[in-house]
């Protein structure tokens, strides 16, 4: 493995077994994975008003021999970690922003998530384990930062189980919110899985304003997510391949559709069954965040329940078609 190059700022004790890196630190890119302190997941970037790129993920700590869903080959995705950077080469890691618990309702499984500024709050919009019923559930915390601290603006779920009873995966719908605001400052929330949700939000960010439509997208699986270039909207998803999974994408004029849905734009990731999109514009540039399961630590990986999270330059065609993007080792490294 390449010498992970890193600068210490801070010293606690006992993070990984008394043994690794402090919350806080400094590193280079030397491609992908880009991030390699610990087993990361289901990238959210955002471009603070600060000027940064901040990078949110889960942290992926599979269980070495519990037994059940679990399993060696399982996912424990224990608490939200955020990462930044201001040129793409020089990230600074920033530890924990958020872990389940601090969701009133939730029990574990910090899953897909996504962080906007509005009006100088920033909400973070997560999915994770609710106890009682036990579901999947999409809750939003709120901070003044981009770092928080985040509270759970809410002391319940935003989306649960019984408002989306026409998807077919019952009590795991609800999951991998995206958020986008548009130009006339109206807050869409977008989710699901094994079905495309999608309802408008409320100006105070918390609440929902209006029905939750589905959105019939070809091969969908999960992990959408929604942005807008120009006048033309995109959902970029998670779909079915041949045997695991991959990413495609469709466009409309509105957001009230109709979504033409517009194929695969990249393939299945190395050694992961799953893959999850976030993508972003920064300085110029469009970037394609996803995970693999490539990176190897203390004798652990490559695995299903141990992703990394990589990064792709993003182009387009004329007509506004995603060019195919190829998942490569060297990514945007300049080395």
């Amino acid at each position: 493995m390449r010498a992970f190059i890193f600068l210490c700022v801070s010293i606690t004790a006992g993070l990984f077994s008394g043994c690794g890196p402090s919350p806080e630190y400094t590193f280079v890119n030397e491609g992908n994975p880009l991030l390699r302190d610990r087993y990361t997941s289901q990238p959210a970037p955002l471009v603070a008003r600060d000027g940064k790129l901040y990078v949110y993920c889960g942290h992926d700590e599979q269980y070495d021999d519990k037994p059940g869903y679990e399993g060696k080959y399982g996912y424990n995705i224990t608490e939200w970690l955020c990462y930044s950077t201001e040129d793409m080469q020089n990230w600074t890691s920033h530890g924990p922003v958020l872990k389940p618990g601090d969701f009133a309702w939730a029990v574990g499984e910090a899953w897909g998530s996504q962080c906007v500024e509005v009006d100088g709050k920033y909400y973070f919009y997560a999915s994770a384990q609710s106890g009682d019923p036990e579901y999947k559930a999409i809750g939003v915390a709120v901070g003044d930062s981009p770092l928080g601290p985040f509270k759970d603006a809410l002391g319940h779920p935003l989306i649960t189980d019984d408002m989306t009873p026409n998807g077919p995966r019952g009590w795991w719908n609800d999951f991998d919110p995206t958020v986008m605001v548009d130009e006339d400052g109206t807050p869409w929330i977008c989710w699901g899985n094994g079905t495309c949700f999608l309802a408008r939000l409320k100006p105070n960010m918390i609440e929902l304003d209006g029905p939750i439509v589905t959105l019939p997208l070809d091969r969908y699986v999960e992990g959408p997510w929604l942005y807008k270039r120009g006048m033309t909207y995109y959902i970029v998803y998670v779909s079915m391949g041949p045997g695991r999974e991959t990413l495609s994408y469709a466009t409309a004029s509105s957001l009230a559709g109709p979504w033409e849905s517009r194929g695969e734009f990249s393939g299945m990731a190395r050694d992961s069954f799953t893959i999850h999109p976030g993508v972003v514009e920064y300085k110029g540039h469009s970037y394609l965040f996803y995970h693999n399961a490539s990176l190897s630590l203390s004798g652990y990986g490559p695995g299903n329940g141990r992703r990394s999270v990589c990064v792709e330059e993003l182009s387009y065609d004329p007509d506004g078609s995603i060019r195919y993007v190829e998942q490569t080792e060297k990514g945007i490294s300049i080395l």
